[in-house]
């Protein structure tokens, strides 16, 4: 069956090129990708877990794919028509090699056929290029895209007029570091970008472990309350249940005593950058423990200032004991850091469980 696809057509350096669009059905039929092997092809092998990202967002109400897939063409199997403002081909073969966008396409295609999903797709068709002009292309495209910062993504979330995970942890950023009364008072790098001194947490790694404590799949969350869906609750996550009944406030408030609590009880180290609890290493190390202080707080009937003071006083007589010092030559930067002080905390906290409390 003949298909038709409207260009318009595009003058570059590297030679003239088509810009159209092509319903998703009909590209999925008639696409494929060539896998990097044996010399040949030259595409990365395809990454599962980002096909079923795509295909999960394909759920999204506002889902949309702006950036064009990239086709080259053979000529033999297209003809140009119409002064060159119309691609004919045949759907009946495959014919549009893919250079870049093969995630995004078989997302589409696992989209379409869990739920029939479809959409219109731009393309950028490249007639009869050599393999070295697709290596090019492709290697062009994904070596020279900045990356955009963590902190300004969370940032623009704000931006929405949905309840997310996303949404409701760069509110509680934004409380905790406009506010006085908070812990991380002008603390925070927001939007990446150091005002001064105190800066030594980016709002990205502070959004990071908290969304942690919310959801598994913040993005999953998002669509689902888009489309009017109830959150599946999760134990493994201590703030979920707050978050599914739109208890934000409470979230900030607990999260307020619990660092309230580590800034009074480790003054010295929460005030000096000798020290990482207001780091990468001491934020994310305390975020990870915070699952077993909840649930020992919950325990307790109390999740109040005043109750984890008491926790982190006991917690600080542990570590000068046992000579602990929270600095980054004990704990190195990075995830094994992170872990190495976790484990102490929650180490700590059980032996503080077994006692009289």
């Amino acid at each position: 069956m003949q298909k038709e696809i409207k260009v318009i057509e595009i003058t570059q350096p590297i030679g003239t090129f088509f810009i159209g669009k092509i319903d998703s059905s009909d590209l999925i039929k008639s696409s494929y990708v060539r896998p990097r092997g044996d010399n040949e092809g030259i595409q990365r092998q395809t990454s599962i877990k980002r096909v079923m990202e795509i295909e999960s967002y394909c759920k999204d109400p506002d889902a949309t794919f702006p950036t064009p897939i990239i086709l080259s063409v053979d000529s033999s199997f297209c003809k140009l028509k119409n002064d060159d403002t119309l691609i004919e081909y045949e759907d009946d073969k495959y014919i549009f090699e893919i250079i870049d966008g093969q995630h995004r396409v078989e997302g589409i295609k696992r989209a379409s056929i869990s739920y029939g999903f479809s959409c219109e797709l731009l393309v950028v068709l490249m007639f009869d290029l050599t393999e070295e002009e697709k290596a090019y292309v492709f290697s062009t495209i994904n070596s020279n895209q900045a990356k955009v910062d963590k902190s300004l993504i969370y940032d623009l979330f704000e931006l929405s007029t949905k309840r997310s995970p996303l949404k409701t942890c760069h509110y509680i950023a934004r409380i905790m570091n406009s506010k006085n009364t908070y812990p991380f008072y002008q603390r925070l790098k927001m939007l990446g970008k150091r005002e001064n001194g105190l800066n030594t947490l980016s709002q990205g790694t502070f959004v990071k472990g908290l969304v942690e404590l919310i959801s598994k799949n913040p993005q999953e969350d998002m669509i689902r309350i888009k489309n009017g869906h109830k959150l599946l609750p999760d134990e493994k996550l201590p703030l979920r249940n707050l978050f599914i009944n739109e208890k934000d406030d409470i979230i900030l408030k607990i999260l307020k005593n619990y660092f309230t609590a580590v800034s009074i009880v480790f003054e010295k180290q929460w005030n000096s950058n000798n020290y990482i609890l207001t780091k990468t290493t001491g934020y994310l190390a305390l975020m990870k423990a915070f699952e077993k202080f909840y649930n020992f707080g919950m325990e307790k009937g109390r999740l109040d200032e005043e109750f984890f003071v008491s926790v982190f006083e006991k917690i600080k007589s542990i570590f000068e004991y046992k000579a602990i010092e929270l600095t980054s030559r004990k704990f190195q930067t990075g995830g094994v850091g992170q872990k190495s002080l976790k484990v102490e905390l929650e180490d700590a906290l059980e032996e503080i469980s077994k006692s009289e409390f």
